[in-house]
């Protein structure tokens, strides 16, 4: 049997279509030349649009990584409503002279899409919905007049279910740079020079052993700084992120010229201090208000691990939840888009933010940001990155290698942060041949790092390769108090167990794909059994996916469509399960394909297409029908198998 390859019970399978003969006559061997030569000549010219931008003397494009460059729908502003308007008619005027807005809402209303449905969750939820009249449910809570009403239980003063994000008095300090970073500033001051005087007693310890010992000298070798301040400008360490990976399709805001200001700051000791009464392999470290033992941890995933879809998991009974990654220059340029990856549920008792950098000054910067301004329990660095856009400038996997600038990282941010912990998640290495992580590993622990999440695969694999968890078992089996943290092709129980008992080092276990393939995966762990959902119980997930994307993008045309991207990109991971009830040999394994199958109704069938038209029927469904020429093509060229 082929192991790439998932085979489903007979009488499921679609039976092979036959070619034969044609309305116009002809023959069967006819029909397959005819058919041949359409093939050839799309290929031809498949292979023609297939050609590197910059020249690749001819090379064909491979079918992987990422669609760049994808459609993004996007509204026209000058028909939005303005703000003065959103809650119907009012006395106020628009403070803007200049404002580009619709100021009439009877020709707002002409342009307006029609309604989605006749109840607005988001006002059945909270007793008010903030986007008024521009809501695609309006009709459930305007009255005759057009004003925007409120339910008999709406709170006014009621808690917001979610935290974080950025103030409009944090996002102009940065914007001008007047915010307070000496702090940060401080520490990797003191880690500079603790760096230097431990080089210098290397040296000086060197010299003695040639030296004759009659001669007392005390040489000091020439500053050597792992980096230095004044070669740090934000704009040229900018990494960027392609548009259509933001949230939001908003302009880029230029930070102002300032100057930064300085205080004093309390001197902390380097690193974690481990409790010395603390015995046994399971005991953590002191420096711990998160317990990273025996817990299952959803991964941090670009795009698709947003809040709606965290809620999800939450629910289905994950442990620790992080926040999609976040790149450092834009936390600290102050970017709305950015800062929303750092929104926090309610439901997110164990909530951490990762961030993604390759310089020592502004990761520890944003993480004082988090610190200061944000409700986190911890902050990870991701390391393990394979993105060609980071990585190529000296973020993500390329910190494997540059060990003097992860140790500042480590060091400072893990005294910066105190009594938050800081983690880190890695892979084995940059190249598939040179695995490098069983060296890293201590030396985080030794930096002050609170737990390590390894990916059993190397940047160069991707995700072309299994995990190696025998590998990760070794790292595991290095570290004396720290967390370590497995990650790799965990789909089901059974996976688990076999993980587990692969690398009983393994402190705890992170699940990424296998989340959004089956999110239920959580319970299915800890009860220790297949849950095998009904079509109409999946399309419930995807009903109550909507609607958490509605209260949080909003419920407006934005929001909608917000809502339905991410739902389509979830989709490209959530069509990939296969009803274990149609399985031949169970369970599912992460990097199998089945073969071609029906479900057992129509909606089973429906909801297991890889077509991504059939995805967005789906979204129809719940969010109505898509604008005019809207596309979708998913993220990943090979459907993320």
């Amino acid at each position: 049997m082929d192991p790439g390859i998932c085979y489903i019970k007979p009488q499921y399978l679609i039976p092979d279509v036959q070619i034969k003969t044609s309305a116009e006559g002809d023959t069967e061997k006819g029909a397959n030349k005819r058919l041949l030569e359409e093939t050839a000549t799309e290929v031809e010219e498949s292979n023609k649009s297939k050609k590197w931008d910059h020249g690749g003397g001819g090379k064909k494009d491979r079918k992987r990584g990422q669609n760049k460059h994808r459609p993004i729908y996007k509204e026209d502003r000058t028909l939005h409503l303005c703000n003065s308007l959103i809650n119907g008619p009012t006395e106020n005027k628009c403070s803007h002279p200049n404002c580009r807005y619709v100021h009439d809402i009877d020709k707002y209303l002409e342009s307006k899409p029609k309604d989605i449905g006749d109840t607005c969750h988001v006002f059945n939820v909270k007793g008010f919905c903030a986007r008024g009249v521009t809501c695609r449910f309006a009709s459930a809570h305007l009255d005759d007049n057009r004003n925007n009403i409120k339910a008999d239980f709406y709170n006014e003063n009621g808690q917001s279910l979610t935290c974080n994000g950025i103030s409009t008095e944090l996002q102009v300090k940065l914007r001008k740079r007047a915010y307070d970073f000496s702090k940060s500033k401080k520490i990797l001051q003191e880690c500079d020079r603790r760096k230097d005087a431990q080089k210098n007693k290397l040296s000086n310890n060197k010299q003695d052993e040639k030296r004759n010992p009659e001669e007392e000298e005390n040489e000091i070798l020439p500053d050597e700084k792992v980096f230095k301040e004044e070669d740090v400008e934000i704009n040229d360490l900018e990494t960027e992120i392609p548009k259509d990976e933001k949230v939001f399709n908003e302009e880029e805001n230029v930070i102002q010229e300032g100057k930064e200001k300085e205080s004093n700051a309390i001197q902390k000791p380097f690193g974690s201090v481990v409790d010395e009464d603390t015995a046994g392999r399971d005991a953590p470290a002191s420096k711990k208000n998160v317990d990273f033992f025996n817990k299952l941890i959803l991964s941090p995933l670009t795009t698709v691990g947003n809040l709606p879809f965290r809620r999800i998991c939450k629910e289905f009974g994950a442990d620790i939840t992080c926040g999609e990654m976040a790149c450092v220059v834009p936390l600290v340029k102050g970017l709305t888009q950015e800062w929303a990856l750092t929104k926090r549920h309610e439901s997110e008792d164990i909530f951490g933010v990762q961030l993604c950098g390759n310089n020592p000054f502004l990761i520890s910067q944003a993480a004082q940001l988090l610190q200061e301004n944000s409700k986190v329990d911890y902050v990870d660095l991701n390391i393990g990155c394979p993105i060609d856009l980071i990585y190529q400038q000296g973020g993500g996997s390329a910190l494997m290698r540059r060990s003097n600038i992860l140790e500042a990282i480590v060091r400072s941010c893990s005294t910066l942060l105190g009594a938050t912990p800081f983690t880190v998640k890695m892979r084995t290495g940059v190249y598939a041949d040179k695995s490098v992580a069983h060296e890293l590993l201590p030396k985080v622990e030794e930096w002050g790092g609170s737990a390590v999440t390894l990916h059993g695969r190397s940047r160069e694999q991707r995700y072309t390769k299994n995990a190696n968890w025998e590998y990760i078992e070794e790292c595991a089996s290095k570290a004396k108090h720290m967390a370590v943290i497995g990650n790799g092709d965990i789909l089901s129980f059974e996976d688990y167990n076999e993980k587990m008992k692969l690398a009983p080092h393994v402190s705890s276990v992170m699940i990424g794909r296998g989340a959004l393939i089956k999110p239920w995966i959580f319970k299915e762990i800890k009860e220790q059994k297949t849950w095998d959902p009904t079509s109409s119980e999946r399309l419930d997930l995807v009903k109550k996916y909507v609607h958490y994307g509605l209260e949080h993008w909003g419920s407006d045309t934005k929001g909608v469509e917000n809502t339905r991207r991410f739902l389509l990109e979830w989709q490209s991971f959530l069509y990939r399960y296969i009803p274990a009830g149609l399985i031949e040999h169970p369970p599912q394994k992460i990097n199998q394909r089945p073969q071609k199958y029906y479900g057992r109704d129509d909606m089973e069938t429906l909801l297991s297409s890889s077509n991504s038209s059939d995805w967005i029927k789906i979204s129809e469904m719940f969010l109505g029908p898509v604008p005019d020429n809207f596309t979708f093509l998913p993220k990943h060229k090979a459907n993320s198998y």
